[in-house]
């Protein structure tokens, strides 16, 4: 397969040189200031990420599903935003998921050559019957993912709406996606290393796309996770405390109605 040449700008050549010289200090200042710059470059975007987010959600609120596919650092980050759905929204298991190439072994050693099989990704969405109610973004820091774009090609095809998380312009990837967001970082301080940069704006954008998507599906009252699974001691101090800010009680008649009814949203909803 031939994939056209693209200005890479993922593997620009960094800013710093001899970085192995530099004092500690002088390394993490250095990281800081690029770091900086991301939030600028995703604000850019902001008019695109908007559509993709809408999308989406015509999709979900008539019970689709989402999906993220990825390789690596880009894939890892899918998996993360996906897991945290169900504790943090209160979500079923499966509405949001994260499919990384390589399967599950990926997510904590590099499987080699994963990202340059083009015929798996379609298997592995295949696997949960994805289908034209469901929504897929591809996230790849270069947009050049064979995994990625053959996924999204294939997708396309058979009728599913389609966006990406690419950190370059006029990618491959960003070809097969209906709803393309470029947040373009630049070089990074480490040069081609895009967990760094690259890896940080994927992940503003992922917060950015399931937290709106969550709200919008009402998930959230006011400002509070009140569908949150109460997964840990943690976690029911918080709800406690919600109920408690929510219905003017005290703590203990907060924490009897939370046990009771099983989350914060039934919790105030029985008491009012």
């Amino acid at each position: 397969m031939t994939i056209k040449p693209i200005k890479n700008t993922t593997e620009s050549t960094s800013n710093y040189m001899n970085l192995e010289k530099m004092s500690t200090q002088t390394i993490l200042l250095n990281i800081n200031n690029e770091d900086k710059t991301v939030p600028f470059a995703i604000e850019k975007a902001l008019p695109k990420i908007k559509k993709m987010v809408d999308a989406a959600y015509q999709k979900m609120r008539v019970g689709g599903r989402l999906f993220y596919i990825g390789a690596g650092t880009s894939g890892r980050l899918g998996i993360v935003d996906a897991s945290e759905c169900p504790p943090t929204f209160g979500v079923e298991q499966g509405r949001v998921v994260g499919i990384i190439a390589g399967g599950d072994a990926a997510i904590r050693k590099a499987v080699e050559f994963a990202e340059d099989d083009d015929k798996q990704a379609w298997k592995d969405l295949s696997e949960y019957k994805i289908n034209k109610n469901d929504f897929l973004i591809g996230i790849a820091a270069s947009g050049s993912t064979p995994y990625v774009f053959e996924g999204l090609k294939i997708a396309q095809k058979k009728g599913v709406s389609t966006g990406c998380i690419v950190c370059n312009k006029g990618s491959e990837v960003a070809k097969f996606a209906d709803y393309p967001i470029e947040v373009v970082v630049g070089a990074e301080f480490v040069t081609g290393s895009t967990r760094m940069k690259a890896g940080t704006a994927q992940k503003l954008v992922l917060n950015m796309v399931s937290t709106s998507l969550m709200i919008k599906l009402g998930h959230i009252k006011g400002n509070k996770m009140v569908d949150m699974q109460l997964s840990n001691n943690k976690l029911i101090k918080r709800g406690t405390y919600m109920i408690m800010d929510e219905l003017k009680i005290d703590e203990k008649s907060a924490l009897d109605l939370l046990k009771k009814h099983g989350n914060v949203r039934n919790a105030i909803k029985a008491k009012k």
